[in-house]
């Protein structure tokens, strides 16, 4: 593990996720739950946080938004990437009957991807709805289908998938199946969507909430959230 000084290493492989996401995966491991992050570092430039996609190697899902992630985009395999955590609190896999329905919309897909890893290798059912404005926008729905999950793809213009809100989807599965927990990424409109669903349907679920994070250890209090921190009282949430 990291900890709180940054670690350098290399980047083994870069996936082109869409024309502006790339996964990188580092030639490093971190003993990390499901929803933590990391702060990721370019000497130089700048240090921003990114929830991590696998711990084992470690592997960052990152999109192309600013100076500091085009910079980060720039780099190829065999250049170095300096990173310091795992912090935060993430997901806590809740026991229950039924499938886990997980509700990424647009980039909150990622963190996703690392329960979902978890909770198939614990012989749990699970149902990702994976929702992006547009069919190009859509992120990660190979890598969740290919660890058994059942996928649903939905997009606002209907280019891919069914027509509409991730979280439309979302109340329709949980009328016709079983449903566990919920667990969600994504904007802040769609985490308080899911919010209601589950006070609606008396469900438990967790949500994973960003933050403008700068320490990523709750000291400089950019996050704060309402009464909370994000980067120490979250960045996930109970709901419902």
């Amino acid at each position: 593990m990291s900890g709180n000084l940054p670690s350098a290493a290399r980047i083994v492989s870069i996936t082109e996720e869409n024309v502006r996401v790339k996964t990188l995966v580092l030639n490093a491991r971190a003993q990390a739950q499901p929803g933590q992050f990391a702060m990721v570092w370019l000497p130089g430039a700048d240090e921003k946080p990114f929830s991590i996609v696998d711990d084992h190697p470690l592997t960052f899902t990152i999109a192309r938004v600013g100076p500091f992630t085009q910079q980060v985009h720039a780099l190829n395999v065999g250049d170095r990437l300096w990173w310091r955590g795992p912090f935060g609190r993430g997901f806590e896999i809740v026991e229950g009957n039924g499938a886990h329905l997980l509700i990424g919309g647009g980039y909150g897909a990622a963190p996703l991807a690392f329960l979902a890893r978890r909770l198939r290798a614990a012989g749990r059912q699970v149902i990702a709805i994976i929702g992006a404005k547009t069919k190009a926008e859509l992120l990660l729905e190979a890598r969740f289908a290919a660890m058994g999950c059942t996928v649903v793809v939905t997009t606002e213009d209907g280019s891919a998938g069914g027509r509409g809100l991730a979280t439309d989807v979302a109340r329709d599965v949980a009328h016709r199946e079983r449903v566990a927990t919920v667990y969600a990424c994504g904007p802040e409109g769609m985490l308080a969507a899911v919010e209601r669903l589950c006070a609606e349907l008396h469900l438990p679920g967790q949500v994973s909430r960003e933050g403008y994070m700068r320490c990523g250890l709750g000291v400089c209090g950019s996050c704060h959230h309402g009464p909370w921190l994000v980067c120490r009282d979250g960045p996930v949430f109970t709901v419902g």
